[in-house]
């Protein structure tokens, strides 16, 4: 099959990998065009537009940072629709609104094409792997369509409903994750006084009822980091996360629900923003709350 791969930030490159790797011939385009080039010297070929790459794919796969993002990509003389997409299937993948999804759906299908949202929970190495978790919205149709190139990249797809049905549970699993990276920076900060070695900390952490599945995946980089050595490669940062958790919130909003614990996680992810933390892995947060303590 050939598929279209735009926007190649951690994720987006991951996945692209992995669909060439399942033997898929990928286009792949990229505004910053030296995010492209690890993919091209393994083989896949360069668009050097939007429109480019819907013109060569059959099936054009997106995943970018926000619904500007989108708009700037699907629209204008060279974006994803400038073109015939009569036919190609559009998979987006992004972690945007349920309105943003919904607003592109129906410009996508005005064209002729298919449109299924599927946005994922994983970070880059299950993407790389085809293990990530899909939430796939759209029609019945479309999303069978979809279905066989979506096995390939998740672990598990998980028809939530029509368009904005998968966006909305994205954000709904997102959202205790950012909360418990605040709650474990809280934890860490009442314990110091212990003098516990941080990776022994980490492990009984990590080993209780209220840890959560990243702490049990990232527990051993973070005690390397509290212990003031590196936390090395990062998946999602911290600026990352508090662009998804405003998405949250302004979610919350539209449909007149109170998300209190959130909204002050916000407040406490732009204080480590501030001071430094922005692109460090977004579990960073736990980092800088406990550090931010006085001893």
């Amino acid at each position: 099959m050939q598929v279209g791969v735009a926007g190649l930030g951690k994720m987006g490159a991951a996945i692209a990998a992995r669909l060439m790797e399942c033997g898929h011939e990928v286009i792949v385009w990229n505004r910053s065009a030296d995010k492209a080039k690890p993919l091209a010297d393994a083989g896949a070929k360069v668009a050097t537009s939007p429109a480019e790459l819907a013109t060569h794919a059959d099936t054009i796969v997106t995943i970018l940072t926000d619904a500007a993002a989108i708009d700037a990509v699907y629209g204008g003389t060279s974006g994803l629709l400038s073109g015939n997409v009569s036919g190609k299937l559009f998979i987006e993948m992004s972690t945007v609104r349920p309105d943003t999804e919904n607003a592109l759906a129906a410009k996508v299908r005005a064209k002729g094409a298919a449109f299924v949202e599927c946005p994922v929970g994983g970070t880059t190495g299950p993407a790389r792997h085809g293990k990530l978790f899909g939430f796939a919205g759209g029609s019945d149709a479309d999303v069978a369509r979809a279905r066989p190139l979506l096995d390939q990249m998740c672990r598990r797809v998980e028809h939530a409903g029509d368009v904005g049905a998968g966006a909305g549970m994205k954000l709904a699993i997102n959202l205790p994750l950012m909360i418990y990276w605040q709650a474990l920076g809280e934890a860490l900060a009442i314990s110091r006084h212990l003098k516990i070695e941080p990776a022994r900390l980490m492990d009984i952490l990590a080993d209780t009822s209220g840890a959560s599945t990243a702490v049990k995946n990232r527990g051993a980089n973070i005690a390397q980091w509290l212990a003031g050595g590196d936390f090395g490669a990062v998946t999602f940062n911290l600026d990352d996360a508090r662009k998804d958790i405003r998405t949250m919130i302004a979610e919350g909003k539209a449909r007149g629900v109170e998300l209190p614990l959130i909204e002050r996680t916000l407040a406490c992810f732009d204080e480590a923003s501030a001071a430094g933390y922005g692109q460090s892995d977004g579990s960073g947060m736990a980092v800088y709350w406990a550090g931010r303590q006085k001893a």
